[in-house]
């Protein structure tokens, strides 16, 4: 039988709930844990029409990327859309889970599925979050160094970009008295002790930090382990907002454009004044993005592709680059399909819905 808590668990592996911006709102926000799964409804929004879209499709939980309690409530009486959909949900047994910019900050996440649907190669965070790795040191006997670190990789420990087992060691000398009551590996009780140790360092990210320290203490051979854990400034290369990419061919700005428009699947796009140079790099944010515009530029990105830029914002292109504004909606639609594969993947034993209905609340003539 599958739970709630078993999908939550699978899509918090790939996007850390920890990993959300301090304004967001991802998790689980309507339902429990333990329910049993009868089937999933996918989708972009949560309205009243999704969820009678999933009680007809006899889906009780419905997994989103934008939350729809997102401010807060502070009431339950129906007076507006956001009250309305969360009453019928509840009524209906039927879950809730967001999981917003936890995904959009992850390397294989919404914007790499932008990435992915224009084509993009060479992909990397945009602007790599720092803060969110630690650093574990610790001190074992050298005949049980490896057993030890394999017990931290596989905690997932040691993982740096596309390295893997990463640390450092070096040799040293312990020393230690066993008290009365304790019970040694080694030395003897109420005597001096010095031993031959090795210092070990690994980093690891900090969301791990529970299950580190408790994989060192079950490998780690001493009654007492002696260890320390810090936060570390590094930036973060597989966390952070925005991506950017370089296309296989360089393009002519308007050739570009019409091929965004047909790979995103867009009826506009607002865009700035075409530069004189063609496009190679391309930087993309899914939903609103306008506070990434200068790492873009720093980069040398020759467009942008974000949403929602206000008006006095796109003269902030200065010339240098492109901005082309694509939509909120139409930036993100995507995931849905994102979400779909990474369950897929796990999980056979329900159905798994994308939801049928657009909405999108902008509409165009």
């Amino acid at each position: 039988m599958i739970r709630i808590k078993d999908i939550i668990r699978e899509l918090e592996t790939i996007a850390p709930r920890s990993y959300q911006e301090a304004y967001d709102n991802s998790g689980l926000l309507v339902g429990n844990n333990d329910t049993e799964v009868k089937g999933v409804l996918i989708t972009l929004d949560v309205t009243e029409k999704v969820v009678q879209e999933a009680i007809d499709r006899s889906c009780n939980v419905i997994i989103a990327h934008h939350p729809i309690i997102f401010k807060g409530l502070k009431s339950l009486t129906g007076k507006n859309y956001v009250e309305r959909t969360v009453l019928m949900a509840i009524k209906n047994d039927v879950a809730i889970y967001a999981i917003h910019t936890n995904l959009d900050n992850v390397n294989n996440g919404v914007n790499k599925k932008i990435c992915d649907k224009i084509g993009l190669n060479q992909t990397r965070i945009l602007k790599p979050k720092t803060g969110l790795m630690s650093k574990l040191i610790t001190f074992v006997p050298p005949e049980v160094k490896e057993e030890v670190l394999n017990a931290l990789y596989n905690a997932g420990a040691g993982q740096i970009g596309n390295y893997k087992n990463c640390s450092f060691s070096s040799e040293g000398t312990g020393t230690f008295t066993p008290s009365v009551e304790a019970n040694p590996t080694i030395g003897t009780n109420d005597k001096p002790e010095t031993v031959k140790e090795h210092r070990v360092e690994v980093i690891f990210p900090s969301y791990l930090t529970t299950g580190v320290i408790n994989s060192l203490k079950a490998a780690h051979p001493y009654e007492e382990v002696a260890y320390y854990v810090s936060t570390i400034e590094n930036e973060n290369q597989e966390v952070g907002s925005g991506m950017i990419g370089i296309l296989e061919n360089e393009m002519e700005p308007m050739f570009f454009l019409e091929l965004l428009k047909n790979k995103m699947n867009l009826k506009c796009i607002r865009h700035t004044e075409f530069s004189r140079k063609k496009i190679k790099t391309v930087a993309v944010c899914g939903g609103s993005g306008s506070f990434l515009l200068l790492a873009a530029k720093a980069q040398s990105a020759d467009v942008f592709i974000t949403a929602d830029f206000k008006y006095h914002e796109f003269f902030d292109a200065e010339g240098a680059i492109i901005i082309a504004d694509i939509g909120h909606y139409e930036s993100e639609v995507f995931t849905k399909e994102l979400l779909h594969d990474i369950l897929s993947e796990k999980f056979d034993k329900f159905a798994l819905n994308l939801s049928k209905i657009d909405t999108n609340p902008i509409s165009y003539i």
